[in-house]
């Protein structure tokens, strides 16, 4: 068996991104022992109808977790073929039972289960992740439902809304994942045992005279892996069930990019609003030691976009596989469904501790409202005007030139000027006191119903989660 350190190249996943329960899922050993689990269901199945004796079944039984990857090794390098060099493992290590391993079966009714087995595994965690992440969102909302700050389109100050009217955008997006990771859970079905081309002629003729169809041994073998079989398969399942799970997988990515992307800006000093945690020893940069670098964020944003590629790797995968099978996807997917499983795995994990830990700069959503609410209120400044009864065009072409004045001064760093030059304007003077003025241009009050649109969701995120 290869000894693999640092003095040879590793992939990132094996030690830097994704947690120890994911690696541990897409293992080499976890692997084989669930082509193993697969191989004893399907014999457990045949001594049902009578190809093995209870004894060979017993023997098979035992040895199932024995798995020994060095001596599988010594023998892949032999014969190249690394799931045939695990069954002569397996069988060598059963002296009563090995001979009756794999009856009927090619490699693809055991691999392919086995990989729908820990696809299920990885959507599992995934699915806890999720949870995680947006439980913490949960609380952030609830904690910031009421709390204004400037909306931003564009990348320009716009209306008011609250920081947890803001976080709900992100939160809906990931509950809508969570609902996507639950459908293709229930909609995950293996190969089951059909043979080498789909047709189930090896298990027919293993089970002519039995009294046992081959549709009988492969539900009764299915059964015991608590999986359900496509209904028809060339030799593999159809891939485009891959491409299904990936993009799942990079629908998170994409949402989790989104939110990461978006705390990136506000972490910005124009803006300042929005920090991720930042240790205490933490250092920003090599060069400027007084950075603090939203690197959280940015790695989530860097793992969404190789996340992003895969399911065209995928979907080549599903569309070229020509026939009944051919084997330009295999090495690929020992890539791809890893590969993304870890990188959504490590983005899941550093979105919780960001959200979590998410730092919310009081005074500078409330400077920035202050400078710039005011040009989105005067929206509500001219539908008070309308309602005292002045024309809507006159007072919008008044609170128009106002404001392009006050904007002006803005730009040049001075004061925002607005307020009191709408106040000593005499045309509006005529509708309303300056009292009514300033009252009508506190951006504080123009958030519309985004608190209350913010617990509604809140209960129907909390319901979800519950569920």
């Amino acid at each position: 068996m290869n000894f693999y350190d640092h003095e040879t190249y590793l992939s990132p996943f094996t030690w830097r991104y994704g947690s120890p329960e994911m690696r541990a899922i897409w293992s080499e050993v976890h692997r084989r022992r669930l082509w193993r689990r697969v191989w004893v269901a399907l014999a457990t199945a045949q001594q049902a109808a009578g190809l093995l004796t209870a004894a060979e079944l017993a023997d098979i039984q035992t040895h199932q977790d024995d798995v020994d990857l060095a001596r599988a090794h010594e023998i892949e390098a032999e014969i190249g073929h690394d799931l045939m060099a695990e069954l002569h493992t397996f069988a060598a290590q059963c002296s009563l039972g090995g001979g009756r391993l794999h009856l009927g079966a090619t490699s693809a009714d055991i691999q392919d289960n086995a990989d729908v087995l820990r696809i299920r595994e990885a959507l599992t965690l995934v699915h806890r992740r999720l949870l995680a992440v947006l439980d913490a969102f949960a609380a952030q909302i609830e904690r910031w439902a009421d709390f204004p700050c400037m909306a931003y389109t564009h990348l320009q100050p716009a209306e008011p809304t609250t920081v947890g009217y803001r976080l709900c955008v992100y939160a809906q997006d990931l509950l809508a994942d969570l609902r996507a990771v639950r459908w293709i859970s229930t909609a995950l079905r293996g190969k089951g045992f059909k043979g080498a081309v789909g047709t189930c002629a090896s298990y027919t003729a293993l089970l002519e005279g039995s009294g046992v169809t081959c549709q009988e041994m492969e539900r009764h073998a299915l059964a015991l892996l608590g999986l359900e079989a496509v209904p028809v398969s060339g030799q593999v399942y159809p891939r485009k069930q891959d491409a299904d799970v990936l993009h799942v997988l990079a629908s998170i990515a994409q949402s989790l990019h989104k939110f990461a992307f978006d705390l990136r800006v506000l972490q910005a000093a124009p803006y300042g609003e929005w920090h991720e945690p930042f240790g205490e020893r933490q250092v920003g940069s090599s060069a400027m030691p007084f950075k603090r670098n939203p690197v959280t964020a940015e790695k989530i944003c860097s793992l969404a976009r190789f996340v992003a590629t895969l399911p065209r790797v995928a979907w080549d995968n599903a569309a070229g596989s020509l026939l009944e099978r051919t084997l330009d996807d295999s090495a690929n997917r020992r890539l791809i469904l890893p590969g993304a499983f870890l990188a959504v795995d490590e983005m899941l994990l550093s979105a919780r501790r960001i959200v979590a830990g998410l730092v919310v700069n009081e005074g500078a959503v409330t400077r920035n409202l202050a400078a710039y609410g005011v040009f989105a209120a005067t929206e509500r400044l001219l539908m008070t005007l309308v309602r005292a009864g002045a024309d809507r065009q006159v007072m919008h072409e008044r609170i128009r030139t106002h404001s392009m004045a006050a904007w002006a001064a803005v730009e040049r760093g001075e004061a925002n000027p607005l307020v009191e030059l709408l106040c000593a304007d005499e045309a509006i003077a005529a509708h309303l006191s300056p009292a009514q003025v300033r009252e009508a241009l506190d951006a504080r009050g123009h958030v519309g119903d985004a608190p209350r649109r913010c617990r509604a969701f809140l209960e129907e995120l909390r319901t979800t989660l519950a569920g």
